[in-house]
């Protein structure tokens, strides 16, 4: 695929990544450490790698062609720079098929809605539109209340979400509102939400097994809104029903849909959604690397994980991760073909469905896990590298602060080092090894507005990521995987020997590895 910029963005994102170019302060003569800057800084291909993975290639949802589709291109990516590239199968997922899906309001009025198929979920038969009624959960008492309603959602669709009361963000409502207004407004949302959880606690969003007890009851299909306190931003996870549609509705359209049919006004839909169930299909991670040349069996490993939600493309969640390693390892073959060690990166598949791929490779591969000196991760939104953490690993810091000191300020001057810190047990996949107690950190960004905005949302489309902070960030990485390839010392594996206690007092102990799912429901 041909990477060069294009169009009339190519002039304005070369101006902005081009900024930090026109100072750096290397605190030795250094010349690889010099060429990397060049290679990363002036020659950057983030933009392109970014543009070609998010816009074209798009989200990677597990079991789908799209993250298929990815895996592929990566190989043919790498192929391309002359990098030693495989796709290494790790186990099977449930294979499913976005299709077109969209809803439409007819009755009392006519409004095209925005609301986004869940991921897994049933479609309308043969992707083909269907019409019906909405109706809004009703209030419940008990059980028997629920099993005698049951019925009546035959041949429509049910909204099951709490409406909230207002779409506009808290930080709004701050900025503008009396005071007084404000803390009313929280304290009304508050007491609503609890009378919708304590009256509907048998059917809320994420109780699976009503959800599919009203699939089985006739129901055409659930609306469901997980408004994330952002303008236009809902979090889009999957579905439970795998016969009918579960939508995800914006805040606003769901309040809209739940008004009406609280009122009794009959709002009545039509609802497409083109989806299909494809077995049994296989999951990759896929592995790219540069031999070592002195060390070939100790490993610096580059790791982020490939998979994504699919309500947008994927981008800060882990696309940035993603071409953050992708860059930095084309740099690296640039720069130093011939690394002491060998230089790993690993793009880990089914990541948000447990760190699945990122486990089973450990699993699979003892020998890099034993061999590693160092593993990198990056999975957390767009923004420049702020915080490492040591992981509970006692004399890490010490290397790691000999490392940074060799990079240039404007890469290393906003870094803190976490130390000792501690191991983590989830979360991203730096934890598939740690647990192991190989010496495996996570390059924790600024925030960008992540968890709100971008995080698992609708919204994390290419647009969101800042090019200039991905560059540097693939430039950081580039330049610290040299630096613990060439370095002299093994990174120190001794731990901490106390982690302090749970918030129950209990002994926190070091986290336990375990295999990654290898099938769908395991």
């Amino acid at each position: 695929m041909d990477l060069r910029l294009r169009g009339p963005l190519a002039a304005l994102t070369l101006a902005l990544v081009a900024a930090p170019v026109a100072s750096q302060t290397f605190p030795d003569d250094d010349p690889i450490l010099q060429n990397i800057w060049t290679e990363g800084m002036e020659r950057s291909q983030v933009y392109p790698l970014a543009q070609a993975l998010l816009d074209s290639v798009g989200p990677r949802l597990t079991g789908t062609p799209g993250l298929q589709a990815a895996h592929d291109w990566a190989v043919h990516t790498y192929e391309s720079w002359g990098v030693e590239a495989r796709n290494e199968q790790y186990g099977t997922w449930m294979g499913w098929r976005r299709g077109i899906s969209h809803v439409d309001l007819l009755e009392p009025r006519v409004r095209s809605l925005e609301g986004m198929l869940l991921g897994w979920s049933g479609g309308t038969p043969n992707g083909e539109p269907v019409e019906g009624e909405v109706i809004a959960m009703p209030e419940f008492e008990s059980a028997a209340e629920v099993e005698a309603w049951l019925p009546s959602v035959a041949g429509k669709f049910v909204a099951i979400a709490f409406p909230e009361p207002t779409c506009r963000p808290d930080d709004q409502w701050a900025e503008y509102a009396r005071p007084a207004d404000f803390e009313a407004m929280r304290a009304e949302r508050s007491r609503e939400r609890g009378e919708w959880n304590n009256a509907r606690f048998l059917v809320a969003p994420g109780n699976n097994g009503i959800q599919q007890r009203l699939e089985e009851a006739g129901a055409l299909g659930l609306f469901e809104s997980r408004w994330s306190n952002a303008p236009g931003t809902n979090k889009v996870f999957s579905a439970s029903t795998q016969t009918i549609p579960t939508f995800d509705v914006s805040c606003e359209d769901y309040g809209l849909l739940f008004r009406l049919a609280e009122n009794g006004q009959s709002p009545r839909v039509r609802v497409q959604a083109d989806a299909e169930f494809l077995g049994d299909v296989p999951t990759f991670n896929t592995i790219a690397t540069i031999p070592g040349t002195e060390l070939p069996d100790e490993y610096v490993v580059l790791s982020a994980h490939f998979d994504s939600w699919d309500g947008g493309s994927g981008a800060t969640d882990n696309g940035t991760g993603t071409v953050t390693m992708m860059e930095a390892l084309r740099i690296l073959n640039e720069v130093l073909p011939n690394p002491r060690r060998t230089i790993l990166v690993g793009h880990w598949g089914g990541e948000e469905q447990g760190l699945n791929g990122s486990r089973a490779f450990a699993a699979d591969h003892p020998e890099v896990v034993e061999g590693m000196q160092v593993l990198l991760n990056q999975d957390n939104g767009t923004g420049r590298v702020q915080n490492i953490s040591m992981q509970g690993l006692i004399e890490a810091g010490g290397q790691f602060a000999t490392w940074l000191s060799k990079v240039p300020s404007e890469l290393s001057g906003e870094i803190d080092l976490n130390v000792p810190g501690s191991p983590g047990g989830g979360g991203s996949d730096y934890a598939a090894f740690i647990c192991a107690g190989a010496p495996a950190f996570s390059l924790s960004s600024l925030s960008w507005g992540y968890g709100t905005y971008t995080w698992h949302t609708n919204r994390d489309t290419f647009d969101k990521v800042v090019i200039s902070e991905v560059q540097e960030n693939a430039t950081l990485t580039a330049m610290l995987a040299y630096l613990a390839s060439e370095d002299p010392q093994r990174v120190s594996r001794v731990r901490r020997s106390n982690l302090g206690t749970t918030r129950g007092g209990a002994p926190m102990e070091w986290p336990t590895c375990r295999d990654g799912a290898r099938t769908y429901g395991n």
